[in-house]
C-alpha cells in the first residue's frame, strides 16, 4: 500500500520548510539549499506551523536540510537596516519596548520548542554547516545523527548577540557548562568526532549513509510500544530537575501506570 506521503504529497511546503508524513514518521525538510537553508522569521513561522500540523499518528519526526549544509544560520539580511520584506528589521525591534521585543523573540522560539514534545521523538539529520540558529535547531531535537563533514558553530556571541533560540539549555545538558561556554564564546567549529565524543551527537556516519542511518534509527524507535516510550522519555527529560529520591518516586509512578495499562486496568 502506498504511503500517505506518496499519496498526498507535502502537508506543508512554504517559506523554505516542507513537511511530509508517512504513517508514523514525519519529515521536516529545510528546503532552500541555494541559501544553505538560512533562516528567517518566515521560516520560523513555517516550522511552528509544521509542529501544529502533525497528525496524531506521528511518533517520530525527522528534521533534515537539503543540499550540502543543514543550515548556515540566520539569513544575514536580518542585520540590514531594511531587513526582510514585510518583517520588522532587527533595528526596528531594538527600538521597540521591552515587552514587544520579548514577545517577538518568544514567537521566534516557538519554532524550536515543539521538537521535544512528549508524544514524539525527534531526530536531526545534520550534514555540513549547522551554524548559529542552525546549531540551535539541531539542539532542539531529541537525537542527532551527523555526517562526517558536519561543522557545528555557535556564532552569536562573536556577532555581539547571545544564543536565544532555546539552544543554551540542551547544549549545557549535553556537553557541560565549561565546554558549552567555550563553544559559544569562541564560535569555533565542532566536528563530527568531537560531537560524538562529547555526547552532542548520537552517531556520526559517512555523508552518503546519513539518510539510511536515520531511517534505521526511526525504525528502531517505532519498534518500542508507544506508551512505554512516552513514559520513558518523560522520565529521562525530568531526571535532571529531580533529586535521586524524587526520580525513584517518578519511576514507581510511571511503572504503576504501565503495569495497569498492560493488565487492562488503566483509567
Amino acid at each position: 500500500m502506498a504511503s500517505s506521503a506518496q499519496d498526498f504529497g507535502p502537508v506543508l511546503d512554504k517559506d523554505g520548510v516542507r513537511l511530509t508524513v508517512d504513517d508514523a514518521i514525519a519529515t521536516v525538510t529545510l528546503a532552500n539549499p541555494a541559501k544553505r537553508n538560512a533562516q528567517s522569521p518566515a521560516l520560523w513561522r513555517a516550522l511552528t506551523e509544521a509542529g501544529r500540523l502533525l497528525p496524531g499518528s506521528v511518533r517520530v519526526v525527522v528534521l533534515r536540510g537539503e543540499g550540502k549544509s543543514f543550515s548556515a544560520g540566520l539569513d544575514r539580511q536580518a542585520f540590514t537596516p531594511e531587513g526582510f520584506d514585510g518583517e520588522p528589521s532587527f533595528v526596528d525591534l531594538a527600538r521597540g519596548g521591552d515587552a514587544e521585543l520579548d514577545a517577538t523573540i518568544a514567537e521566534y522560539q516557538e519554532a524550536f520548542t515543539w521538537w521535544r514534545r512528549s508524544d514524539i521523538v525527534s531526530i536531526a539529520a545534520v550534514q555540513g554547516h549547522a551554524i548559529g540558529a542552525g546549531f540551535q535547531l539541531a539542539l532542539a531535537c531529541d537525537l542527532r545523527v551527523v555526517a562526517d563533514d558536519v561543522q557545528f558553530a555557535m556564532r552569536e556571541t562573536s556577532l555581539g548577540l547571545v544564543p536565544d533560540l532555546t539552544g543554551t539549555h540542551p547544549l549545557v545538558g549535553l556537553v557541560g557548562y565549561a565546554r558549552a561556554l567555550e563553544i559559544c564564546a569562541t564560535g569555533r567549529f565542532v566536528t563530527a568526532e568531537e560531537s560524538v565524543n562529547t555526547g552532542l551527537a548520537n552517531l556520526a556516519v559517512p555523508a552518503a549513509d546519513l539518510d539510511a542511518t536515520v531511517r534505521d534509527l526511526a525504525g528502531a524507535l517505532l519498534a518500542a510500544p508507544r506508551d512505554a516510550l512516552i513514559e520513558t522519555k518523560a522520565l529521562l527529560r525530568g531526571a535532571q530537575d529531580r533529586t535521586y529520591e524524587e526520580q525513584r518516586v517518578a519511576e514507581r509512578a510511571a511503572q504503576a501506570r504501565r503495569l495497569r495499562d498492560l493488565a487492562g486496568l488503566g483509567e
